[in-house]
């Protein structure tokens, strides 16, 4: 027995049975964090906030809604169209979530103002939005007209701005609150074929970075979202113009692949922790984030290979 007592006790005796027991000690002090860590996980910072989320009846737009839901928020959701608004609604309490729905054009500043009153009203306050409402257009230059810049200005810049402006009336008051705006890659760099919805985020990104430098100090915190292409099935809901059946067929397959195009809901996660981080911007999906770097490392031969890209795009058909 004390033969037994005496080799337990040697490798404390030593300096270096000391630094193993420290070691082990330490090893065993981690184990026991981390499986503490995944019984209990980490309660969310927007928990309890009221949000609003512009474009949620599908796409980005509701799983965004559906992570802030999870994470306990109390979500409000608006669209145009009632019918997939309430399909949304359906299969967010599919999944043992709730949300509020709104019909809203984010064109129409009377519409926004009645949507944000609303939600305060119903939830008491308005703590978080998420400007995800947005439309596409894919198209040659020589396919487009000045009508085309426009709808896009008024829905993907416009929409941002009269939705930020109606809640900031409320959230500035009480020095509290979040903005979020998700933008494009196609916001940093221009796209062939994407003008005015390129156009459209480039003002959108301006507006989120500059918002958020004048909101310094007032308790209210804006996130520039910039994500690259996502599997949300948009191309069903993009307007395709020129050689629409070519249009829509290198748009679709750039959209669809793997590699290119990130998972919509694991950009929605990201987009979601980005927002409890109240950093200023995240770029969302590997090739959104090598697009970026390299125009702003390498500008001109950046322009350059989308030049030569646009040259082996579906040109518009003559003018009649």
């Amino acid at each position: 027995m004390s033969r037994l007592l005496e080799l337990l006790a040697a490798p404390f005796v030593s300096r270096r049975g000391w630094a193993r027991k420290l070691r082990w000690s330490a090893g065993v002090a981690a184990l026991g964090w981390w499986g503490l860590a995944r019984r209990r996980p980490r309660r969310s910072p927007l928990a309890g906030e009221v949000a609003l989320v512009t474009g949620g009846s599908r796409g980005l737009g509701l799983l965004i809604a559906r992570e802030l839901a999870a994470r306990g928020c109390r979500v409000a959701i608006c669209a145009r169209d009632a019918n997939e608004l309430q399909r949304a609604v359906r299969s967010l309490r599919d999944e043992g979530l709730e949300a509020l729905a709104i019909t809203c054009d984010v064109t129409d500043t009377a519409q926004v103002e009645r949507v944000v009153g609303e939600v305060v009203e119903h939830f008491g306050a308005i703590d978080l939005l998420v400007n995800d409402a947005g439309i596409i257009g894919v198209a040659p230059l020589d396919a487009l007209s000045r009508a085309d810049f426009d709808q896009a200005m008024a829905v993907n810049f416009w929409g941002t701005v009269n939705t930020s402006l109606a809640a900031l009336r409320y959230m500035r008051p009480r020095r509290h609150g979040r903005i979020a705006n998700v933008t494009s890659i196609g916001g940093k760099v221009a796209v062939p074929h994407l003008l005015p919805y390129s156009c459209a985020k480039f003002a959108a990104v301006g507006f989120s970075e500059g918002l958020r430098a004048e909101l310094a100090g007032t308790g209210v915190k804006v996130t520039t979202v910039v994500p690259g292409l996502m599997r949300t099935g948009g191309e069903a809901h993009a307007v395709f113009k020129g050689k629409s059946n070519l249009e829509r067929a290198w748009f679709t397959v750039a959209a669809e692949t793997p590699g290119l195009a990130m998972s919509a809901r694991r950009a929605a996660r990201r987009i979601v922790r980005a927002i409890e981080r109240g950093r200023a911007e995240v770029v969302v999906g590997v090739p959104a984030k090598v697009l970026r770097l390299t125009k702003e490392m390498l500008p001109n031969a950046t322009l350059a290979a989308l030049a030569a890209a646009d040259r082996v795009m579906p040109a518009a058909p003559p003018r009649r």
